[in-house]
């Protein structure tokens, strides 16, 4: 890989190196950075990473205490994509570069008791995040958590099976999935919710009782399902908060 394009500059920029990916779908797919230093970051947060001279931010899948940095990626290809197609030709043991500091505000609110998450596809990976980490928290197990992943098709959900699991071993923990494209033969075989999260949202938070004083509703993910929960939520009681990263 050429980097002459890429000067790194210390104390602005370092090497992250790429030691694991895993294929999802032909354009998603997660990727394991190992940082030249350590990466300090809180649940939620993003990373800013680059290839090639052009930078973009993405939230990190992984908890602050595990040692690589975890993300989960969508190719968008030219001309509206412009990283993500040299991210994709990257092989094992490449690197990018990286921002030394985390940033973003979109991280757990503890001042509230019930956390309602919404995401699309690659928009679930600061909810993990949060989950890896606060659920091992005692201060936290009186919290309530509640995802809400929307996506066009079934294999489209990254971390389901996590999620899943997470429900299972804890009262705390909801997670529901829903596609917005039922009728196609690639999710002919899916059994869960139907139509775009943020159709789906007020008939679930109704079902999970949730008082509004009490809730923070977060959304990640693409800007249309952003604007429409923000919407939906605006002459109501409950707290919004979000987070987008688009195209590239």
């Amino acid at each position: 890989m050429n980097f002459e394009a890429v000067k790194v500059v210390k104390g602005k920029f370092m090497w992250a190196k790429i030691v694991k990916r895993e294929q999802l779908t032909e354009d998603l797919w997660k990727t394991w950075l190992q940082p030249e230093e350590k990466f300090n970051f809180n649940p939620g947060q993003y990373c800013t990473i680059g290839s090639g001279g052009i930078e973009r931010a993405y939230s990190i899948a992984s908890s602050p205490e595990e040692d690589l940095i975890e993300l989960f990626i969508e190719l968008v290809p030219p001309p509206d994509g412009n990283l993500t197609p040299l991210l994709n030709d990257l092989k094992l043991g490449d690197t990018v570069t990286m921002r030394p500091r985390a940033k973003g505000i979109f991280v757990l609110k503890p001042d509230y008791k019930n956390h309602v998450m919404v995401g699309t596809v690659t928009g679930i990976a600061p909810y993990v995040s949060m989950l890896r980490k606060y659920l091992k928290d005692t201060n936290f197990s009186n919290y309530n958590f509640y995802v809400l992943e929307g996506a066009s098709y079934l294999d489209e959900f990254g971390y389901e099976n996590e999620l899943q699991k997470l429900a299972e071993n804890n009262k705390n923990v909801t997670f529901e999935a829903s596609i917005s494209r039922p009728l196609e033969d690639r999710n002919k075989n899916w059994q869960g919710l139907k139509g775009r999260v943020n159709n789906v949202l007020e008939d679930r938070i109704i079902s999970w009782k949730v008082k509004p004083n009490e809730t923070i509703v977060y959304a990640c993910g693409h800007p249309g399902m952003i604007e429409d929960v923000k919407e939906k939520l605006k002459d109501s009681d409950f707290t919004f908060l979000e987070e987008r990263f688009w195209k590239d």
